[in-house]
């Protein structure tokens, strides 16, 4: 008598030119979410001073909201938290192409808010750079652009579509 092992199916998709396009703009994206997490907490100079880092005592909201819509929030330190686990999950997860989905859409919303808080805007009547990154985060949750460059196509993702 012969048994047969049936092998484990898998869909390995070769990656397109675009695929990599959506990779390049998850990572750059990532990036800047993460830079501007590494900035405001340690004041490395460009936008925040190292005087007003929020591991000197600053307050990485205030700069931002003060004078907007939100100014009522500026410098709360659950505000502050928030913020700052937001700007280091999101660009953490779309770095690494895991919970792009997530980071999308936490993205987004972090995004739309801080649209909101500028309102009326100076150089347009509605669109803006924080309209622009969330719809392109949208784009990079529907093409699936964790699985090119990044960690998406490991199997504990693709078994977990949350970390998708």
């Amino acid at each position: 008598m012969t048994t047969t092992h049936a092998q484990p199916h898998v869909n390995i998709q070769l990656a397109r030119p675009v695929d990599y396009v959506w990779a390049v703009a998850r990572i750059s994206i990532g990036w800047i979410f993460l830079w501007a997490f590494l900035d405001k907490t340690f004041g490395w100079g460009f936008a925040t001073p190292a005087a007003k880092a929020w591991i000197n005592g600053g307050s990485p909201t205030t700069g931002f909201l003060k004078g907007s819509n939100f100014a009522t929030l500026a410098g709360q330190p659950w505000v502050d938290w928030l913020f700052m686990l937001g700007l280091a999950g999101i660009g953490t997860a779309l770095v690494l192409g895991i919970g792009t989905r997530i980071a999308a859409a936490t993205g987004s919303l972090l995004l739309v808010l801080m649209w909101a808080a500028e309102l009326p805007l100076a150089n347009n009547p509605f669109m803006d750079d924080h309209i622009i990154y969330a719809i392109v985060l949208i784009g990079l949750a529907m093409a699936g652009a964790g699985n090119t460059l990044g960690l998406g196509n490991l199997p504990i993702v693709q078994r977990n579509p949350f970390l998708k």
